[in-house]
């Protein structure tokens, strides 16, 4: 009985100190692997190799684009955070081996979500849209206010403040359409009524209806004066040209002229040379002998 007694002592005095041994607690620059301490790696580098009874902890530095802050157990580095200007990041503070990148807000975006004085997400600042105005610009910090403009006012969007209406009335123009909150009012000359403009209208388009009916006609009647005048032109041509054409050929010849004869007054005592032609009367009485000469002369 009494052995049975000692051996469950003995057997809750090691699982007693069992748990002591499990229980205690590192030293900071150490981490626990199972029963044992083992040193930590630095900052800069990662675990290669856990330590042994007989072997230390193995180390080696973080490749590039990774870090560690701390000393660690870690097996591998933690990779490096990229400022990337597609986010509307840039680099406040290049990465190294012991600590990671520090990003910040390009201009036209804020940060959404800050940290150890950088910024690990941006977004860009609201544009206010027509109808609002800028109640207060954006910074790296905080979005862009936008605020309403109210009745009698209007903003394209850009500015800091609404501009009133102008009144058409005031400077002596008509009101065509009234503003709204994103236009100003557009104004216009007085004009006559419609009916008149439109009485107007018309009679302008039937004064240049008329007048081009005017210009056909009268194309029309130059074209027909051109022609009798031509058809004038062109009968007195042709007369002109049967006149000339009959003086050149000029009269037919008559009897006498193709016989050609000697008409002489001779006295009644003077006889003829050569055989005579039968005597006619002349218009005075006298006698015409016609007288057939053989030779050129007469004797």
């Amino acid at each position: 009985m009494g052995i049975l007694i000692l051996t469950v002592c003995l057997g809750f005095s090691y699982l007693v100190g069992q748990s002591a041994i499990v229980s205690a607690t590192c030293p900071s620059d150490e981490y626990r692997l199972g029963l044992e301490c083992c040193p930590s790696c630095p900052p800069g580098q990662h675990v290669v190799k856990d330590c042994a009874e007989r072997r230390m902890t193995k180390c080696s530095m973080c490749p590039d684009g990774s870090f560690q802050a701390g000393r660690n157990e870690l097996k591998q580095c933690s990779t490096c955070r990229k400022c990337d200007a597609g986010l509307g990041l840039k680099v406040k503070r290049s990465c190294s081996s012991t600590s990671d990148a520090v990003c910040e807000v390009l201009d036209g975006f804020f940060c959404s979500d800050s940290n150890g004085g950088g910024c690990r997400a941006a977004q860009r600042h609201t544009v206010c849209s027509p109808g609002h105005y800028i109640g207060q610009r954006g910074t790296a910090d905080r979005d862009t206010e936008c605020l309403h403009c109210t009745d009698g006012t209007f903003s394209n969007g850009t500015s800091s403040s609404c501009q009133n209406h102008t009144k058409c009335e005031s400077v002596g123009l008509k009101l065509m359409k009234p503003g709204t909150d994103s236009t100003d009012s557009e104004c216009g000359e007085h004009v006559p009524e419609r009916g008149l403009v439109a009485g107007i209208i018309s009679g302008v388009i039937l004064v240049v209806a008329l007048i081009i009916i005017a210009i056909i006609l009268w194309k029309k009647k130059i074209e027909k004066a051109n022609q009798r005048r031509d058809q004038k032109r062109e009968t007195q041509e042709q007369e002109t040209a049967s006149t000339l054409l009959m003086s050149t050929k000029g009269p037919d010849p008559t009897r006498d002229q193709q016989e050609p004869t000697s008409t002489m007054e001779y006295p009644d005592d003077v006889q003829s040379l050569g055989p005579a032609r039968p005597s006619s009367p002349t218009h005075n009485g006298s006698v015409s002998v016609s007288v057939h000469c053989e030779d050129d002369s007469i004797v």
